[in-house]
């Protein structure tokens, strides 16, 4: 059989669905796309077995059929023809020809057949929940909150970002243990109450990330999957099965010193500190905090080595020296950046720290949490 496709068009469909094709893997048959062409349809699907993507593209073919293709080869081939067109010939011998105006190639194929099983979203479940929303939306959502999650196994559910449906908003919440980022959308809301929570993965939020845009974007939640409709692309996921943590016992409610500062005048004296505290194991950089300056030093004891700078600032509480895991103050305050300056929320040298914009929005509430680190004394 034979059917013929613009090389960009499809090009533009292999792009946002190769994301889900795993790099390395034990099944090598996952390395590749699965083509389904049905009533003058291609439909592109890719798997990790974790996450499944799929999208489709109108052709012009004389049969239906379905098989396997290997998915760089296929992709980097189309990249590197241009804008033409490409008539791919399908034979009995394994073998798709694709032709264009000057140039013949051919690569191998494999029968559908050996395509392991696709994630998909169970459609017969009673409990099925649906949400639309701006994707730009969600991803500024996920952007904020995806850099605290977990990456050990052992902690599977804070390997994933919570979705959690409230009266005011869609609350997204990640942490590992250490650094904390919560997040109420106040701009997203159902149309009907939704009582269960959701913790969607790390694979599937890092390409959402990649391929969210300023379009709407449906949402099916069952109680083992998640589906993410954006116009021609579909990205089904498993759900982390795991309950979520109780991470509301965890923010301390009696932080009563306030600590106000410019963001990125912090920032900047963080990465410097981070030069100095690359080495140590806590990578440890010390607050110590008084009326009106912020002193803040690392020391990398092995080298010899020694940063200290001083910072403005505002503050309402007695003097106090803190410890902090340098690159955890990195990440909360890289995530805090579009805010002109923040606060420091701190009770004891012990005890976890809140950081919030020091505006308040009507569009969302943000709060991140950081654990200290023991200073030597």
């Amino acid at each position: 059989m034979e059917f013929k496709v613009n090389s960009k068009e499809l090009e533009k469909v292999l792009t946002k669905i190769i994301p889900a094709v795993p790099t390395r893997t034990p099944m090598a048959i996952l390395e590749n796309f699965l083509f389904e062409i049905k009533g003058g349809t291609l439909t592109i699907i890719a798997t990790d077995l974790e996450i499944s993507m799929k999208s489709s593209i109108s052709i012009v073919a004389d049969r239906d059929i379905s098989l396997i293709v290997p998915a760089k080869l296929t992709y980097d081939i189309l990249k590197s023809l241009g804008d033409t067109s490409v008539n791919f010939e399908i034979t009995d011998n394994h073998k798709i020809n694709l032709k264009t105006d000057n140039g013949e190639y051919s690569i191998s194929y494999l029968d559908s057949e050996e395509y392991p099983e696709i994630p998909t979203f169970p459609t017969n479940e009673d409990e099925i929940n649906e949400i639309k929303m701006n994707g730009l939306e969600l991803k500024h959502a996920f952007d904020t909150t995806s850099f605290a999650m977990s990456k050990e196994e052992m902690r599977p559910a804070m390997m994933g970002t919570l979705l959690e449906f409230e009266e005011d908003g869609l609350r997204f919440v990640a942490t590992d243990g250490h650094r904390l980022s919560n997040l109420l959308k106040k701009t997203i809301k159902p149309e009907t109450e939704i009582t269960e929570k959701y913790v969607v993965p790390e694979k599937a939020i890092s390409v959402l990330q990649k391929i969210l845009d300023e379009k709407d974007i449906k949402v099916y939640m069952s109680n083992t999957h998640i589906s993410f409709k954006l116009n021609d692309i579909e990205l089904i996921t498993r759900l982390i099965g795991q309950k979520y943590p109780e991470y509301r016992s965890v923010i301390p409610l009696e932080n009563e010193f306030e600590l106000k500062l410019k963001t990125k005048e912090l920032l900047t004296a963080i990465k410097r500190m981070m030069l100095f505290s690359a080495t140590s194991s806590t990578r440890r950089v010390k607050f110590a905090i008084t009326e009106n300056n912020l002193e803040i030093s690392a020391e990398d004891v092995d080298m010899g080595n020694f940063g200290k700078e001083n910072i403005m600032c505002e503050y309402n509480g007695t003097p106090l020296d803190i410890g902090f895991n340098s690159q955890y103050v990195n990440d909360v305050l890289s995530h805090l950046v579009s805010e002109e300056e923040i606060i420091f929320k701190l009770h004891s040298a012990n005890k976890a720290v809140v950081v919030v914009p020091n505006k308040s929005s009507d569009k969302q509430d943000l709060m991140m949490l950081v654990m200290p680190v023991r200073l030597n004394n």
